[in-house]
């Protein structure tokens, strides 16, 4: 499994609009082949800041199974206009505690 962390910076005002679109375009997210979960989250410090955290089974599920397809250009399309800067994509694997 990988986390997939996107830093999304909107732009200041319009959070609402965006939080929204994002209720909107989740579906076409979460019906991807190979995700396991969705969520959202939104700063307190700074509001027009979100994170959005979805669990794959693998980078290429991710880059296969969503970027690589149309739901990827419709989930951008309801989404992108709220975006003050392109967001930060990296992803992420469990350490070990032990």
């Amino acid at each position: 499994m990988v986390l997939e962390v996107a830093l999304i910076d909107v732009t200041p005002g319009r959070e609402g609009g965006f939080a929204d679109a994002y209720r909107e375009a989740v579906t076409e997210l979460s019906g991807a082949e190979g995700c396991r979960s969705v969520r959202m989250t939104q700063g307190v410090e700074t509001p027009s800041r979100f994170v959005l955290l979805v669990e794959w089974d693998s980078v290429e599920a991710h880059e296969q199974n969503f970027r690589a397809t149309d739901r990827y250009g419709r989930w951008r399309g309801l989404i992108g206009p709220f975006f003050a800067a392109p967001p930060r994509v990296e992803h992420f694997v469990d350490v070990p505690a032990s």
